[in-house]
């Protein structure tokens, strides 16, 4: 075993504190594990906390298929003044009265409520989109604004949970709950939303409560990981939301060796999802046979001795499954299956 490496591969949920950057949380984890090989797949800006999912080990080569899922945020939004990172962590770059309609909170749940829908986003001058290999905010930190172009993006939900209207030096705020497609930034929003009000605003708290199958509760502080280590992997499966082979020894060699296995040699499952199911289903462990066939370019995870050891996509031309991930030290399925 080359030196850094533990021999563990697993995934694990942190509850990101604020004040440190994800790349902290890397670190922390990496003497807990004593590993070299460690990764987050979705980087938490340092004034956020909440919910960032971590790879250890041979694990970490999941990071490219478990980002791109939906999130969740509370996001505190705070009115009349606007800042260059779009948050409270910038510097200032426009104060200006607040309407005194942000105080009513019948007015604010249908103003939240008008946020949700897909729409074009322009992501914040500091944030780590590459223009030409450059990432943006360290241009914007050299003093040279990238141009960055609108995205496509989608509020699933936005929910008003609470109003404050502000006095003495604290601003005006909004507390919303946010369900968003990736690659949305929270900040930009509570930047448009000042905009759309005809006042300048930011973003001056922020914690996420879901990325993909993973929530805040199942998430534990670093202090908690240090005592739990492998008691607090997760099920990749899950949080991967595919269909899964189990295979037995002949099969878990030819995916070891990387061949191609033909659909007809591979059962899919997959986790019960509703109480409908659970009734008519007797297997345990919240598993059923999937009666749906396999689609085309479709990615399952291969099962054996309750590690994953392979991803493989599914070739409708060849009827075959081709492996696209495979991990000669199998990723530990956790505790919650």
């Amino acid at each position: 075993m080359k030196r850094g490496e533990s021999g563990l591969s697993l995934v694990v949920g942190v509850d990101k504190p604020s004040g440190m950057t994800s790349h902290d949380v890397v670190n922390r984890c990496r003497r807990i594990f004593g590993e070299k090989r460690v990764g987050h797949t979705g980087t938490l800006d340092p004034l956020a906390s909440g919910v960032l999912p971590i790879c250890i080990g041979p694990a970490t080569r999941l990071g490219a298929y478990l980002t791109g899922h939906d999130k969740a945020y509370r996001a505190t939004i705070a009115f009349g003044v606007g800042t260059d990172t779009d948050d409270c962590e910038g510097a200032v770059t426009r104060t200006a009265p607040v309407p005194v309609e942000v105080g009513d909170r019948a007015f604010a749940e249908q103003f939240v409520a008008q946020m949700v829908g897909p729409q074009k986003q322009l992501p914040p001058a500091y944030s780590a989109i590459k223009v030409n290999g450059k990432k943006s905010y360290e241009a914007a930190r050299e003093g040279h604004i990238i141009e960055l172009s609108p995205r496509d993006i989608e509020v699933y939900q936005a929910v008003l949970l609470a109003v404050r209207e502000g006095s003495g030096d604290a601003l005006p705020e909004w507390d919303v709950e946010f369900r968003v497609s990736k690659g949305t930034y929270i900040r930009a929003l509570a930047r448009d939303m000042g905009l759309r009000l005809g006042c300048p605003a930011h973003l001056s708290g922020l914690r996420r409560l879901e990325v993909g199958g993973l929530q805040l509760d199942e998430c534990v502080s670093l202090e908690a990981l240090e005592d739990l280590k492998l008691r607090a992997a997760l099920d990749p499966v899950r949080l991967l939301g595919v269909r899964f082979v189990y295979a037995d020894g002949a099969l878990a060699n030819a995916v070891k060796n990387g061949n191609a296995l033909p659909a007809a040699a591979c059962a899919l499952f997959e986790r019960r999802r509703t109480t409908v199911q659970a009734e008519l289903c007797a297997c345990t462990a919240g598993v059923c046979e999937s009666a749906e066939p396999p689609a085309d370019g479709e990615v399952v995870a291969v099962i054996f001795e309750n590690k994953v050891i392979a991803l493989y996509k599914y070739e409708e031309k060849h009827a075959r499954f081709k492996a696209c991930c495979v991990f000669q030290t199998g990723v530990l399925r956790g505790s919650d299956i």
